[in-house]
């Protein structure tokens, strides 16, 4: 951690699909900055293993509650359960998200339908669960996550491609209906992140490479260079930041 945010310490934060991969790099940084933290995850045992290596460090543990975000009518529920334990919310990031492969001939309507609610409709509605609290604590920072896979034009995503750019839609309408609560709402935008499941899933030694030598910076990007943007973006550092995309890629887009 290269940055201290003073303005981060005892702020509350909400963090989805923060048991593993970026999301678990973003209940990380956050904690390490102060903060108190809550994270949702459908994984509860990555989820535990990771309050318990937080706890370990002698840090303050961060609050998990179970939530499967493809269920749009439960998010508000649980999401007050932790306010209620963390809060009031300042922070909210959209991290959640499921990238699995598909050809196009293969998607049904069921299926695209359930890609879009675990994508996007999450998104929407976790950010409009905490509005409320963001309006009576006079403003708050949300950050979507995006993705430059559409940018790229990565094969057997449709849905996915399609969910993360239409965040950038989400985030600039947000920003404007917003903004008069002092609520900022940017799109943070991750390249080819190296992570545990990208390496073990999808990116082979070879692809790799190959990644690397579209990249401008010839170096891995990792989580923790996500979770560097996402301090910046909660921070009042950026204060004047909204309605904006922040990437972070290397260079390959």
């Amino acid at each position: 951690m290269l940055a201290r945010y003073e303005d981060l310490k005892n702020s509350s934060v909400l963090i989805t699909g923060g048991a593993s991969g970026i999301g678990a790099d973003f209940v990380r940084a956050f904690v390490k900055q102060g903060a108190k933290v809550a994270f949702v995850d459908v994984d509860s045992q990555a989820a535990e293993r990771l309050v318990a290596e937080i706890s370990e460090q002698g840090m303050t543990p961060p609050v998990f509650s179970y939530c499967d975000l493809a269920d749009l009518e439960k998010i508000e529920k649980v999401i007050d359960g932790l306010n209620a334990r963390c809060g009031p919310f300042t922070v909210l990031i959209n991290n959640a998200a499921s990238d699995n492969r598909h050809t196009p001939q293969e998607v049904t309507p069921q299926y695209w339908r359930n890609r879009l609610d675990v994508n996007l409709g999450q998104q929407f509605f976790c950010a409009q669960a905490v509005y409320k609290f963001m309006k009576q604590q006079g403003g708050g920072s949300i950050i979507n996550l995006g993705s430059v896979s559409y940018k790229m034009a990565l094969p057997n995503l449709t849905a996915y491609a399609t969910s993360k750019a239409a965040i950038v839609g989400l985030t600039r309408s947000l920003a404007r209906d917003w903004g008069e609560d002092n609520i900022r709402v940017n799109t943070l935008v991750p390249g080819c992140v190296m992570t545990k499941k990208q390496l073990e899933m999808w990116i082979s030694p070879e692809d790799e490479v190959l990644i690397q030598q579209q990249q401008c910076l010839k170096r891995r990007v990792v989580g923790d260079d996500i979770a560097n943007m996402a301090l910046f973006l909660a921070s009042q550092t950026s204060a004047a930041c909204t309605a904006q995309e922040f990437v972070v890629d290397a260079g390959i887009n």
